[in-house]
């Protein structure tokens, strides 16, 4: 079999492999810093990405905040404003309260005050005598060391003798106005003595028959069953027990023949003399009305 042998040059292959190589070591240079730059722009881009979405994120949150603090805050500030004026309508009620209570305290009290001063005087009116005994008199008693002091006479001995003289003199004086009142009295005594005589009937000065007008009143009571309700009252100065008894009898049996008649206004001499004993009174207006009115509003019976 033929043998042929060929002598092929691999120089320009070898060539174009060595640049091939350098072209392959300058793509791999070029692959190593893309990569590297893609990877500085994922990092920049991650850093960017969770920078914005932390910013984001805190943001919403303070928002939300914000939000929520604004709300709060006109709540507190309507509630504060709610209060603001709770309290001034209570410091008006307050105050009208306390006004009030003070018009009110002042005129309980005017009247309280009232009352116990006609308290007071119709007390004193239901025993005046004794009343007057323990305020005026034991009072008079009590001071009666302090009206009749005497001065200690620790003076000299020329002017002893004129003290003494004065002390004695003051004592006459005294003595003079007690004996002076004592002789007022006893001629007011005799006086009024001599006019009850004249005016009582004595019944040794009349001995013969005459007609005597006596007032009596009538009362219709429920004292006495036997009476038929009535009470006959006469007066006690002048006449004796027989005189009683016969005017009494007497008015008995009228008392079944008369008629009563319903009265409501009284006599003009009736009227006129209450309305002097009124004005005359001490006592207080309140009583004085009040007296005025069961006066005008009472009705009575009469023949």
């Amino acid at each position: 079999m033929a043998t042929f042998n060929y002598t092929v040059d691999t120089t320009p292959m070898a060539t174009e492999i060595k640049s091939v190589s350098r072209h392959v070591e300058a793509t791999t240079v070029a692959v190593v810093a893309m990569q590297t730059a893609v990877i500085l722009a994922e990092e920049k881009a991650a850093d960017h990405v969770c920078n914005n979405v932390n910013k984001g994120f805190y943001s919403l949150i303070r928002s939300q905040i914000s939000q929520k603090m604004a709300k709060l805050q006109s709540e507190v500030d309507s509630h504060i404003m709610q209060l603001v004026q709770q309290k001034n309508a209570l410091l008006s009620i307050k105050n009208r309260m306390q006004k009030d209570y003070n018009m009110i305290s002042g005129r309980y009290m005017k009247l309280f005050n009232g009352l116990n001063a006609n308290l007071k005087l119709r007390v004193f009116e239901l025993d005046k005598p004794t009343i007057d005994f323990a305020i005026k008199e034991i009072d008079k008693l009590s001071n009666r060391t302090k009206y009749l002091t005497a001065i200690i006479p620790i003076t000299q001995l020329e002017s002893l003798s004129v003290s003494q003289k004065i002390i004695a003199s003051n004592t006459k004086n005294r003595g003079l106005n007690v004996i002076k009142s004592m002789g007022s009295f006893l001629f007011e005594m005799i006086n009024q003595k001599k006019l009850t005589d004249q005016i009582l009937i004595n019944d040794d000065r009349f001995t013969e028959t005459a007609t005597v007008y006596i007032p009596i009143a009538i009362c219709n009571c429920n004292r006495n069953k036997a009476d038929n309700g009535y009470e006959i009252i006469v007066p006690e100065d002048g006449l004796n027990s027989i005189s009683k008894s016969a005017i009494r009898n007497y008015t008995f049996d009228f008392l079944q023949k008369i008629e009563w008649k319903e009265k409501s206004v009284p006599d003009q001499e009736v009227i006129s003399e209450f309305s002097k004993l009124v004005s005359s009174s001490s006592k207080p207006p309140r009583v004085k009305n009040l007296t005025t009115q069961l006066f005008q509003s009472a009705s009575y019976l009469t023949l």
